[in-house]
């Protein structure tokens, strides 16, 4: 952050100030002009702790729908104004819990299970929850075949079985794959108000259902808030569920800012502007040691950083070789990436897969993952008939990335692969832009974030040998696709755990993905609230028990 930029940041604040001393009011889901006038809101809600104050980058979101959602941000509102049938704690990542299912048995067939409905669950609007909003919801992510149905893949149907009992039916039935169901994409939603605003469950939902840009600004939740707004580049805003069925949500109204810059975020949670700072790098969080006004919340993640690398020999002669790509494998430093850019608070996965699902521990990298090796590069890049090295582009977007940025890990494996001749090209662009180039396979390399809908090894696996090898123009054997399916149905954990070992052995020699980070997150907290409890996935941290501190 420049000093301009900090002084007009600054001169924000001592606007508000005034604005708040003069009674001036800003109504919550009013348009915001200008960010003097962001801050303000801000300010204004954070001072009486009837409003919880977020400051995150919330750039990359695209939508709000939870059936059209694939982004990073997004499932932290998602998670606040929908519920699911069933959850997960953060401390156990394994056992499902109740949510809005109290019970599930096993169904009439061998594939399908019975859940039980908590009964007297509203919706914000008032109308009361039934086994119709389950099968619609679940109907529309399967019918509108946006990208999270390929997360409802072992979705087959739903069935009503009473007002208060809905009977799915899946694929593969094993008790594991319960644990899909505890993704934000399998949120539940009114049929009554989204049919309202044109949602279509049926076959022709693709290209009629018009209910996404409601959702866009609104929710249709049983969560402890609903959406009243949201501000491309700017703001959420949402608003206490006076019907939640649990305890009383502690706020009036959370408001999820978008401050991209992570210098401005620590600027706002040293004020007390915010409660949350999401996206400090490690030098600004270590900053923060000793304040007595702020702590600093940490937890392993199971979200993963990788670099593709194209299959493509259209797109790249060299990297079409797998030699080539083992090479660049071969030639970054990876220590160096994770004691250097941030802090050294990060695990490194072997593959797709993160350490603490399906068995994979830091030992499984020691042993399987790619390793600095120069002297191999340059064999590597004998072997590829490339010796001096070669070019190819690196996209990514131009953003940041839980403590550091997109920017300067390009920058780091740029200058890594120019030791043994590789030349990458940096190509940063619009977190938007970029999400349609790396979805739409048009990218030779691309720096990217995993993070799975739910802590199912099968989420990360399928997705590796299925969309993701399609953007990256590789086709994987059948005897690779095999090994997953069957680890997919597999009942016994060290079975189950053996079949994925192979898979992420020849994911690692077909070198298309390098898994570079697994992030364990830091996050400011102001002392204002407690009850911050964070999740190995970040971005479903439970809202409804943030409260302010007595």
């Amino acid at each position: 952050m420049t000093k301009r930029n900090i002084d007009a940041y600054a001169a924000s604040m001592r606007i508000a100030l005034r604005v708040r001393r003069t009674g001036v009011q800003i109504a919550a889901g009013a348009c915001l002009a200008g960010a003097a006038f962001v801050m303000t809101a801000g300010i204004a809600f954070a001072a009486d702790k009837k409003t919880l104050v977020i400051g995150m980058d919330i750039g990359d979101g695209r939508t709000y729908d939870p059936a059209r959602q694939a982004d990073l941000s997004p499932p932290l509102t998602l998670g606040a104004v929908y519920e699911t049938l069933v959850t997960l704690s953060a401390d156990n990542l394994t056992d499902v819990k109740p949510a809005l299912a109290t019970s599930w048995t096993p169904g009439s067939t061998k594939q399908s299970w019975i859940f039980k409905l908590r009964p007297k669950v509203k919706f914000w609007n008032g109308d009361e929850l039934t086994a119709e909003d389950v099968k619609f919801s679940l109907d529309r992510l399967m019918s509108l075949k946006d990208q999270p149905s390929a997360d409802a893949a072992n979705l087959v149907k739903v069935d009503i079985i009473d007002p208060l009992a809905v009977e799915i039916t899946l694929k593969v039935a094993a008790p594991s794959n319960l644990i899909d169901l505890t993704g934000t994409v399998f949120s539940i939603y009114s049929k009554k108000m989204l049919e309202a605003q044109g949602a279509i469950s049926t076959a022709d939902a693709p290209t009629k259902d018009k209910a996404t840009a409601w959702m866009n600004g609104n929710s249709g939740g049983t969560g402890a808030y609903h959406m009243v707004s949201w501000e491309r580049n700017a703001q959420v805003t949402l608003a206490r569920n006076p019907y939640f069925h649990g305890e009383k949500p502690p706020f009036e109204r959370v408001l999820i800012r978008h401050i991209a810059d992570g210098a401005a975020q620590l600027l706002a949670i040293r004020r007390g502007d915010i409660d949350l700072a999401m996206n400090l790098n490690s030098e600004q969080i270590d900053s923060l040691a000793g304040n007595k006004d702020v702590t600093i919340e940490k937890t392993n993640s199971v979200d993963t950083f990788l670099m593709t690398l194209t299959n493509s020999a259209t797109m790249n002669a060299a990297l079409a070789k797998v030699e080539a790509r083992r090479a660049v494998a071969a030639a970054i430093d990876y220590d160096g990436l994770i004691k250097g850019l941030v802090g050294g608070f990060s695990l490194r996965p072997p593959a797709f897969i993160p350490i603490g699902a399906a068995g994979v521990t830091e030992a499984s990298t020691k042993s399987l993952g790619f390793k600095e090796d120069i002297p191999r590069a340059r064999k590597l890049l004998n072997d590829a008939g490339y010796p001096d090295g070669f070019s190819f582009e690196l996209t990514y977007p131009n953003t940041s990335y839980f403590s550091t940025s997109f920017q300067l890990i390009a920058q780091k494996i740029q200058s890594d692969l120019s030791r043994v001749g590789i030349k990458m090209d940096l190509k940063p662009m619009d977190a938007v832009n970029w999400r349609t180039q790396f979805n739409g396979g048009k990218t030779q390399s691309s720096l990217a974030f995993w993070t799975a809908t739910a802590p199912n090894p099968y989420v990360w696996a399928s997705a590796s040998v299925q969309r993701l090898a399609k953007r990256v123009y590789w086709e994987p054997s059948p005897e690779m696709l095999d090994i997953v399916e069957k680890a997919h149905g597999e009942q016994d954990t060290k079975a189950q755990q053996a079949l994925y070992l192979k898979y992420q052995q020849q994911l690692i020699d077909q070198a298309n993905y390098i898994s570079l980070l697994q992030p364990i997150y830091r996050v400011g907290v102001n002392k204002a609230v407690t009850g911050v409890e964070l999740t190995a996935n970040i971005w479903k941290m439970d809202m409804k028990k943030i409260r302010p501190a007595k």
